[in-house]
């Protein structure tokens, strides 16, 4: 089973790569007088926007400059405004508040100064001005004021998204709280259970043992292996309600459950593509279980670091073993809150298999957790 989210990287970047073709036509349309000029300007402040999701502030540091400079020249400013503010998107999305409040300031700053350098500086702009044409050395407050709606509106619509997706990822930890919680609860209320009913028969045939240990000894001696058969289940009655902390074979989620956790990692505004082997139900529920686990903590850590916009999951069978592989493409960041225990544990539930784990940097960048959980298929008596 494949599932995909939004549209990969690759066509990420041949969008932007085709609005940047778009801009530096509508440049050129826009500056009749000198279409060349135009041209060259639009090329450079233009064609990096199809890298502005991977390097955000050089290309917005790149588009402000060249976009000054087409401004102070005369080329279309309403093509230099919309190049400026699709690059400034991805800092105010993925930067923190001051950063993004620098390049917000520093964009608003570059189409400010070209425009007064167009309408101040003699000589400028180079490009006649077409009659009744806006522009930012005809009309300069208009368009400035235009421009910097604009911009603080890209500038805004980010810092939305960033907050709505944070806002997401902290209910996604809530949830998980809240689920590790009842799950102490509900093993608290079966231990109380267990133990104190099972020790209440023993102190109860304790005593009753000790009363006719010489009066009557067979008695006592009936009492003490009633003791001994109420000792040890309850400590087998202990061993399965304390196993679920370790190997919850009965009560932990299933991969049937798997689209719902990859839909809470979605929302919080990282792409997943999922690919799931067909045949898991050969595969024992308690190596299922284990992979599961090493899978939800593998997009905790994903939802923990700002950076990652794309991860993938795959779950196979191959011989004798069930293996896990969940990457993503972050690249150097630092992560939303303290330091764990994840890879920790999920190393222990692979060791519990026989397993083995290896988590760290993806030869092709961004970060990989892979999983591999030996397996033996049970064969029924009849054959």
């Amino acid at each position: 089973m494949v599932t995909t989210g939004r549209l990969g990287p690759r066509r990420l970047m041949a969008s932007d790569a085709l609005v940047a073709v778009a801009l530096v036509a509508l440049a050129v349309f826009r500056t009749p007088a000198a279409p060349v000029l135009a041209g060259g300007l639009a090329v450079l402040f233009g064609l990096p926007l199809a890298l502005r999701r991977r390097w955000p502030l050089p290309v917005l540091a790149v588009v402000v400059l060249a976009g000054a400079v087409a401004v102070a020249v005369g080329v279309a400013g309403d093509a230099v405004v919309f190049a400026v503010a699709l690059a400034l998107y991805p800092p105010a999305l993925c930067a923190p508040t001051r950063r993004a409040g620098a390049a917000l300031v520093g964009a608003l700053a570059g189409v400010t100064a070209g425009g007064v350098a167009a309408t101040a500086v003699p000589g400028l702009p180079v490009v006649p001005i077409r009659p009744g044409e806006e522009s930012f050395a005809a009309t300069p407050v208009p368009v400035l004021l235009y421009a910097a709606t604009v911009l603080a509106g890209a500038w805004a619509l980010g810092r939305a998204v960033r907050a709505r997706r944070q806002h997401a990822a902290q209910l996604a930890e809530l949830r998980a709280d809240r689920a590790v919680a009842e799950e102490r609860l509900r093993i608290a209320r079966d231990i109380h259970d267990v133990v104190g009913h099972n020790l209440s028969v023993i102190a109860m045939r304790a005593a009753v043992a000790n009363h006719l240990a010489d009066s009557h000894p067979g008695q006592g001696r009936a009492a003490l292996a009633a003791i001994e058969r109420v000792s040890r289940a309850a400590l087998d009655d202990v061993r399965g309600v304390l196993g679920a902390l370790r190997d919850p074979v009965d009560t932990a989620p299933s991969f049937a459950e798997l689209d719902r956790l990859v839909a809470d990692v979605r929302v919080a505004g990282v792409a997943v593509d999922l690919e799931v082997a067909p045949d898991l139900p050969r595969v024992p529920a308690a190596v299922q279980a284990s992979a599961y686990r090493i899978v939800q903590e593998a997009l905790t850590n994903v939802l923990r670091h700002a950076r990652p916009t794309r991860c993938r999951i795959t779950v196979a069978i191959g011989p004798g073993a069930l293996t896990v592989a969940v990457v993503d493409d972050r690249t150097a960041g630092r992560a939303v809150g303290p330091p764990g225990h994840g890879l920790r544990g999920m190393r222990e539930r692979a060791a519990m298999h026989g397993g083995s784990l290896e988590a760290g940097p993806a030869p092709g960048g961004g970060f990989a957790v892979r999983a591999r959980l030996p397996f033996t298929v049970e064969v029924s008596d009849d054959g």
